[in-house]
């Protein structure tokens, strides 16, 4: 579960913003089922802010966000805030489909999602086992498919599926889908 969080800070709160940010994230990231948490300026001297939370599951968002701690930081946010952010909640593989640097989208049907993943996996599941397996004979087979699973995973989450996306951006958001 990924929530994209879109705030707009106001006029000359950026710095106390961002202040606060960092004081949040500790608590985020000592929370049960978290995984990480990224905050994005659009462009410099921007007042708009994406905050991409990832979560285990549904039920650990939940929890976290039902929290005395979370509504009071919500609260400390708010004060710099113009008005309430708006949230999606991704769940899946719908995280793999924005373009970074630009703002998250109504993910796209899963039909074009499991494509375009197939598209990006099956190169890779060929290519990984061909080159890590000759140089890791010795290694137990477990091992070997765990690092392969990993150089995967790796590839698709920061080079292979924003690329994709990129270039099948049309076909992932046509114009009439709001995109």
């Amino acid at each position: 579960m990924t929530a994209v969080v879109r705030r707009r800070i106001k006029s000359g709160s950026e710095a106390r913003f961002e202040s606060l940010m960092q004081e949040f994230l500790p608590f985020v990231l000592r929370q049960p089922g978290h995984l990480g948490i990224n905050v994005i300026r659009l462009s410099p001297g921007s007042q708009e802010y994406t905050v991409l939370d990832r979560f285990a599951s549904e039920d650990d968002r939940r929890r976290f966000t039902g929290s005395p701690e979370y509504r009071n930081w919500m609260s400390r946010l708010r004060e710099v805030s113009e008005g309430d952010p708006e949230i999606d909640e991704m769940g899946g593989l719908a995280f793999w489909f924005t373009i970074p640097g630009r703002p998250p989208r109504k993910p796209p049907i899963k039909i074009k999602m499991a494509l375009l993943t197939f598209v990006g996996v099956y190169p890779l599941s060929m290519l990984f086992p061909m080159l890590v397996i000759p140089m890791t004979p010795s290694w137990p087979h477990w091992i070997q498919g765990a690092v392969i699973a990993a150089l995967i995973v790796a590839s698709l989450t920061w080079i292979i599926m924003p690329a994709l996306t990129r270039v099948f951006e049309k076909w992932l958001f046509p114009a009439h889908e709001g995109g």
